[in-house]
This record gives structure tokens, sequence and C-alpha cells, in this order.
């Protein structure tokens, strides 16, 4: 009944949608519902451990018999810089203070790993259907290896050029990531944040420049979304806002809190955080420091001063220095069960189309 099968056809799932991954608020059960819900569940490896992936991808096949996905970054590691991290800590001095804190206090370092050997030879042994990729590609000869194992191969891109890079170089499919997505960014060829495209702009554009199923990401939170994403051209949705407040999130009450509170103009992009620009409900540091500043450490450095700031704020009931990444639709998410969400907005999305074509 979907215009469109190729995606549904390419990754054997049942409704056109990813589950997004979303690193930090998720682990195996979001995946398994969405999959049980006939969706691709997502799982986000950047921050884990080879071991930790594989605990979470047994989990998967023993809950269900469904495609999954694993997600990893594919960044290009950046030492941290001692005078940048200083002046970074200088400038969050204020907040330490506050907080009866001691910037000079030894943190350990943030985690946010690039795609690499060890966590190709996994992929190798565990075999999953899809394999999803943020910032680029990973090297030539790793990404043979992931396809050899039979994975099928997914990028995001957020301009047209980044588009047609992936698919020259390998992908299968194509993420188009709009302006409007929660998460952080998955830009690779620009630096531009100001002159990133909106989804429903990008997404026939991108349609037109690559011959692999192009699959529409940001602000896609209900049947609308999906029924407007197809009549533009894309095989599918990859959705992630709108599993948030599902009991299956991992999002502290805190998070889910001042997610029930979003509204449209709630996110910002932001370097802040991460150091790397990302769309999240704006907090006081977003407000205050950001939302972009040339002070924050690069990727994904600026995170590690945020640890203590963090934990001492939600403590007081505060998320002032919490990462909510969040995209623009996330007033649409719902406190439902992530399998039957999956399956409300398949149902809604098909009703949608119906009533297009009718």
């Amino acid at each position: 009944m979907w215009p469109d099968r190729r995606l549904l056809e390419l990754l054997g799932i049942e409704v056109p949608i990813i589950q997004a991954p979303m690193a930090g608020v998720q682990d195996v059960d979001i995946a398994v519902a969405a999959a049980q819900g006939g969706a691709l569940g997502s799982l986000p490896c950047a921050m884990w451990t080879p071991d930790k992936a594989r605990e979470q991808v047994n989990i998967f096949r023993q809950r269900v018999a469904a495609p999954v996905n694993l997600n990893f970054f594919c960044h290009q590691p950046v030492a941290a810089d001692p005078r940048q991290e200083a002046g970074w800590r200088r400038r969050l001095e204020t907040y330490y203070g506050e907080l009866d804190l001691d910037p000079g206090a030894s943190v350990a370092a943030a985690n946010r790993a690039p795609f690499d050997a060890a966590m190709c030879e996994l992929v190798e042994q565990l075999r999953p259907e899809v394999v999803s990729f943020h910032f680029g590609l990973p090297d030539p000869a790793l990404l043979a290896r992931v396809k050899a194992a039979g994975a099928r191969v997914m990028g995001s891109a957020t301009i047209v050029r980044e588009a047609k890079w992936l698919e020259d170089h390998g992908a299968d499919i194509v993420i188009a990531q709009g302006a409007e997505a929660g998460g952080h960014r998955g830009m690779f060829l620009t630096e531009t944040i100001a002159g990133q495209p909106g989804t429903f702009a990008l997404v026939p554009q991108v349609v037109d420049a690559v011959q692999v199923p192009v699959v529409a990401a940001g602000g896609i939170a209900d049947g609308r979304g999906i029924a407007a994403a197809f009549a533009l051209g894309a095989a599918g949705v990859q959705i992630g806002s709108a599993y948030l407040r599902t009991p299956e999130s991992k999002v502290s009450p805190l998070g889910r809190a001042a997610l029930a509170a979003a509204t449209d103009d709630a996110t910002v992009i932001t370097n802040v955080m991460t150091g790397r620009p990302a769309r999240g409900v704006a907090n006081r540091l977003m407000r205050e420091v950001g939302p972009v500043s040339a002070d924050a450490p690069d990727f994904p450095h600026a995170a590690t001063a945020l640890t203590p700031l963090k934990a001492a704020a939600e403590k007081l009931g505060r998320v002032d220095f919490t990462n909510l990444w969040a995209g623009q639709a996330i007033a649409l998410g719902r406190e439902i069960p992530a399998a039957d969400l999956t399956r409300a907005l398949a149902r809604d999305g098909l009703d949608r189309l119906s009533r297009l074509g009718s």
C-alpha cells in the first residue's frame, strides 16, 4: 500500500520508518519496540564500547526477529587543545562558582569515538542488516568490510552535495537531514549552519540528485509529516524526537518534564554542548553562552567541562547544562509505548496518503 516500497524491500521491514539512533537517551528497549511495530530499530553505538554494543545487539536478537541498524560516527578525531580547554573552563567559571565546584578538578574526557577497526570487526561478527554513519562515511577499506559482511549502508546528508558524495562513495540509502532535525547535524562537507535547508526543501532536491532511496529526517512526528515526505519523493522517514517521551526512553524525569513543556520554538542549533552543531531544547548555557560560541572546544571536548555542571544542576532539579537533543516537532511527541507509537505513525501516514490519492 506504500507508494514507494524500495526501503521496505531493501531493509526487510514492514513500515518505512527508521527509528533514529539517539545516543545517551536510548538503549535496546526503543529499538526492540520500534521493530515490534514494524520499523527499523537502531542502536546508537558511538558512545559504546564494542562489548556494550555486542550486549545490546544480543538482547535485540533475543527479543525480536527483525533487522537492526547499528549507528556510528565518522568524524575526524581531534586531540584536546590545553589552551582551548583552559579558556573554556574560564568561560564557565561563574557557573562552577555558583554551584560550588572546583573548575580545576579532573574530569573524565567526553567519549564520542569514530568508527574504527575494532567496531568494524564487531560488525563482521554480529552481521547487522543495516549500518548507518553520521558525519560522512568511514575509510573505504572499513566500508568495504562492512558491505562484505552483508550490511546495507546508510549515511546522513544535510545538503545535496553531501547526498551525492554519499551515493558516489557507496551508501545504499541517503538520509536527508533537514535543519529541523534534533541531535547532531550530519554535516561533513560544509561548516555553514545558517545555510542549512529545511527537510521539505532538502528532500525533493536530494531525490532529484541521487538514484538510491532517500529517507526524510527532521520535523516528522506524525502521519502528516510521513505523507508529506512521500509526496516529495522520499521512500521512508527517520523519526527520533517522537520517541523521547515513550516509556522505553532513558530520558530522565527532569528531561521528560522539559520535553513535555517544549513548544515549536523551544529548540536551537548549538555547539556549546559538545563542540559540534546539534539541535536541542534551549537551556541556560545555550542562552547565556551560545547558542553558538567560538569559545567551545572542538568536538567532543566541549562536553568534558560540562559534566560536573550538569550533575550538580540536576541535583538541584535544573537542566541548565543538560543536552536535551530534540527536533522542532518535539511538541508532537506522545507518552505511549514505542511499539504502539510506531504502529500509529504508520497507520496515520498511510491514511493521509490514501486521502492524497483519492
